[in-house]
């Protein structure tokens, strides 16, 4: 009872945990089905729960069983794999699987309306561009020359934290994942997420040159150093980076094409509530989960209900 009462509250607190009717949005108070654990409209007399409408809707488990996922989501720093989770909660893989997507999901769209200003960071991060060798020696190329269509680059963009902020590092995130790190996909992500005129701070990369034209940029050749003489460094991308790379190395162990920027997003979130304590990153988290609506992507992901392609471009 006190996990329906917690996600009652959270999903309806416009109005002090009164239900509202996602039919007909009536907020009379509604008839309560004690043995269902569910309300029905006196208005339209739709029947709905504390779920209904969310990521969670037409659940299977406790809901005491999605507050501990969310728990042990909030306390993985590095991102929790679906073969953990499982076990924690000692359910199938398949179940795990698609709980852990549906939270990532409700991640997605997490207060980057605005544009990004003041100082910002800009880096890209490779992934899958291993090729497994051939078994036999005689059989193998020098994989420098070999086209590798699954790599792909993460281009984060971080925006630094003020005084005014209270805060150290950065302080918003936001990830795009592309093919390569071209300068025309730079400069879209830039003319779209930046305000002109921000110092951004990148690498030696020539995908970042023809941002000078409309913003003030600093550079750091990292063939050489880590920061400039004048403070130029791009250091809160690179930790980015970092925690991707624990995530993919250290938890998932592989990480596909098709959810990468879920994964990517996730360890946006993440960097961004670093300083969160777990109870504000866990209520957050649920909070986010009962106001997203159902997933279009993971409600009946094991009956056919799939991605059919990966998100990329800016």
């Amino acid at each position: 009872m006190e996990a329906f009462e917690l996600m009652k509250s959270i999903r309806w607190s416009d109005t002090n945990g009164e239900p509202v009717c996602p039919c007909c949005g009536s907020v009379k108070k509604p008839f309560f089905l004690k043995t269902r654990m569910q309300f029905r409209c006196r208005e339209c007399f739709h029947t709905f729960s504390v779920t209904s409408g969310t990521v969670f809707a037409g659940h299977k488990l406790s809901l005491q069983t999605y507050l501990l996922a969310i728990a042990l989501f909030t306390n993985a720093a590095k991102s929790i794999s679906a073969l953990q989770l499982s076990r924690d909660l000692d359910v199938q893989y398949k179940t795990a699987w698609v709980l852990t997507h549906k939270i990532r999901e409700s991640l997605m769209e997490y207060n980057l309306q605005d544009k990004f200003e003041g100082t910002v960071e800009m880096d890209g991060v490779y992934v899958n561009g291993y090729i497994r060798p051939a078994n036999n020696i005689d059989d193998r190329v020098d994989r420098r020359k070999v086209f590798k269509p699954n790599k792909r680059v993460i281009i984060s963009v971080r925006q630094r934290a003020t005084l005014s902020d209270e805060a150290i590092g950065a302080i918003k995130t936001k990830t795009f994942v592309l093919k390569s790190e071209n300068a025309t996909d730079i400069r879209t992500i830039a003319y779209n997420h930046i305000k002109a005129g921000t110092a951004i701070h990148a690498d030696e990369s020539n995908a970042y040159d023809d941002l000078h034209a409309h913003y003030t940029m600093r550079r750091v050749n990292h063939q050489i150093e880590y920061r400039g003489d004048n403070g130029e460094n791009n250091n809160q991308s690179e930790s980015y980076n970092a925690r991707f790379r624990r995530m993919q190395y250290g938890q998932l162990h592989k990480v596909g094409n098709l959810y990468l920027s879920n994964y990517a997003n996730e360890i946006a979130y993440r960097e961004d509530t670093r300083r969160w304590s777990n109870g504000a990153i866990f209520r957050d988290i649920l909070t986010k989960a009962l106001h997203a609506p159902v997933s279009n992507e993971f409600c009946g992901y094991w009956q056919g209900n799939k991605r059919v392609s990966e998100r990329l471009g800016a």
